[in-house]
């Protein structure tokens, strides 16, 4: 009988569903899915790691640490080989030091494939996860063309068993694998690896879930999903709709449907009341076409509007096949699908092939990335190698003692070091607001808010929720915390005689008061940042106008960092909190002048 992983939570945190479900009920989410009878949570991966350094709000490595602290199922990662979550390689000490840190931090289970289908880039992933005790499942892309061939895969397969992998995974990252190749693959690269079979399948079509249900009729042994409404925006496997298939065809698994449903309804409060999904279907219906990774397709989408030639995604798309032909077919998973898309645009927009050739593609035609599963054309070869003009191809990134050597400060442990040498001065806001973070954490220290009493709130918030009583009071030495339960059975507040942050009550909705003005009250006990960053503009000034989900403020809370947004269109009046100083559960935040209806012209 196969078993399910859940992809929910990784999903969440990356783009384009990254902030738009609070921190607190993301928890609250995991709480479910940890109940459900999963083999294992997906939580992060590179998505998620440079959605978190563009956001600059929190750490990565701290929502990873925030979850395991929730959770008893086991937890998973998925690494680009020796990308790791990046977009430019590293060398072997580096990808041993993340993946220590990663397992430290409470990861499981790495779910690790190279972009370019080159299994030696492997090797040092496979070392440090079976150093750190953990389990690694080797992934291998299937995407259209020779690197989709399953004679090409097989061969990739056979080198698994010897790295240490546990499993092999199929990543579909094109939504192109049909339920007769599913079924080949399980099959053809069981018998030559040794090793069971997993998938993992995207698609608008339902071809995700037909070839999710004959891999499992094949033998697969592991198949990813994700509750409703994500599957439904994200084209993904629902994990509801799959567990009642393959209990219809009798291989029924251990995941608890009525769990998922309760998950599904948390989720759907926070992307339900969408319009459209996140990807318009004129973009889905090309990337099926032309059986390309949706968010592909949309980013090119975008840079071609950005130059007003949105016309022309067609071209593009059929130059993009052109490119990838011309340099060895490899398969289309980030970043090597963004490097040739870029390179795309470049000769569509300029009318001219290779005339300018970006930095990442001379490198992937020079080798430094892997070796691609066809050869690259001679001529473009040399075209390229004309257009680099001679000049060396850019330098690996830093050794971790250089990137140390040049943080100073800015980095005070390891895991921030990574996340410097990944990305670079990108990192540095989401590193600055770390710094600042802990400075407030020491001055709470200071005041004799300590760690240990904080758990010690939460555990009586859990207790409301978890329990049917409507209301708990206690008291211990100096401390009196009070939790009450509301109409619809959350903790409606926290009271307590020092400023303790609390993440679990949910955000509390505006409310109209006199005079037509909207009221935005703090949903927690926290503290109130007007910016994402120190000396970062605010989100909103008195008299800016919003958007309904634009965010207002940052509410810190249990060192998590919840986004307040405005509920309706409206224009800031007047705020009322100040910023780095602490609010109470209800507190007046903001007042909000609703916007009326627009003006025909102004349609």
């Amino acid at each position: 009988m196969p078993e399910l992983v859940d992809t929910s939570l990784r999903l969440l945190g990356q783009e384009p569903l990254a902030g738009r479900m609070p921190t607190a009920d993301q928890l609250r989410l995991a709480e479910l899915l940890d109940s459900a009878g999963f083999a294992y949570l997906e939580v992060s991966g590179g998505g998620c790691f440079d959605a978190a350094v563009q956001r600059g709000v929190e750490s990565p490595w701290e929502r990873i640490r925030a979850l395991e602290a929730r959770t008893k199922t086991p937890l998973g990662l998925a690494l680009r080989g020796r990308f790791l979550v990046g977009s430019r390689p590293v060398d072997g000490d580096f990808v041993r030091r993340f993946v220590s840190s990663a397992a430290e931090n409470g990861i499981d289970v790495f779910r690790l494939h190279d972009p370019l289908n080159d299994v030696s880039n492997l090797r040092d992933a496979a070392e440090a996860i079976a150093a750190a005790g953990r389990e690694f499942d080797a992934g291998l892309v299937y995407s259209p063309g020779r690197s989709g061939e399953t004679e090409t895969l097989v061969e990739q397969a056979r080198k698994l068993r010897e790295l240490g992998a546990a499993r092999v995974l199929i990543h579909d990252s094109t939504g192109a694998l049909g339920p007769h190749t599913a079924r080949e693959l399980v099959t053809r690269l069981g018998e030559e690896s040794g090793l069971p079979v997993g998938v993992y399948c995207q698609g608008a079509s339902g071809n995700a879930l037909a070839a999710a249900l004959e891999a499992a009729r094949a033998g697969a042994d592991l198949i990813a999903c994700a509750v409703y409404p994500i599957a439904l925006t994200l084209y993904r496997v629902s994990g509801e709709g799959l567990a009642q298939a393959l209990a219809g065809l009798g291989l029924a698994c251990r995941v608890d449907v009525p769990t998922l449903w309760r998950a599904a309804e948390l989720v759907d409060e926070h992307i339900g009341d969408e319009p459209v999904a996140p990807l318009a279907p004129r973009i889905a219906v090309r990337a099926a076409e032309h059986m390309l990774p949706p968010g592909l397709v949309a980013a090119l989408d975008s840079h071609l509007r950005a130059n007003s030639a949105d016309d022309r995604i067609d071209d593009v798309l059929e130059e993009l096949a052109r490119v990838r032909e011309e340099v060895g077919s490899p398969p289309l998973a980030a970043p090597i699908g963004q490097m040739l898309a870029s390179q795309a645009l470049l000769h569509v927009l300029s009318a001219s092939r290779y005339g300018t050739v970006v930095d990442e593609l001379q490198e992937l035609v020079a080798g430094h990335y892997g070796e691609p599963p066809g050869p690259v054309d001679a001529t473009v070869r040399r075209a390229i190698e004309l257009r680099s003009d001679g000049e060396a191809v850019r330098e690996q990134p830093a050794a971790l003692a250089e990137v140390r050597e040049q943080a100073g400060a800015l980095a005070s442990s390891e895991e921030e070091l990574l996340l410097l040498g990944l990305f670079g001065e990108d990192a540095e806001p989401l590193l600055h607001t770390i710094r600042g973070r802990s400075r407030r954490e020491d001055s709470l220290a200071a005041g004799g808010v300590d760690q240990q009493r904080a758990e010690w709130i939460r555990e009586v918030v859990r207790i409301v929720q978890e329990s049917g009583v409507a209301e708990v009071t206690i008291e211990e030495d100096d401390i009196r915390v009070s939790v009450r339960r509301t109409d619809d059975g959350t903790p409606a507040a926290v009271q307590s005689s020092t400023p303790l942050a609390v993440t679990d009550p949910p955000l509390a909705p505006s409310a109209p008061v006199d005079g037509g003005l909207v009221r935005v009250e703090s949903p927690m006990v926290g503290t109130f940042y007007r910016a994402p960053t120190p000396g970062a503009a605010a989100f909103v000034e008195e008299g800016d106008a919003v958007a309904a989900g634009q965010t207002l403020c940052i509410l810190e809370a249990m060192k998590l960092m919840n986004e307040v947004k405005a509920e309706r269109e409206g224009i800031v009046r007047t705020i009322h909190a100040v910023n780095a100083e602490p609010v109470e559960f209800g507190q007046l935040l903001f007042e909000l002048e609703p916007v009326r209806a627009r003006p025909l012209d102004a349609l």
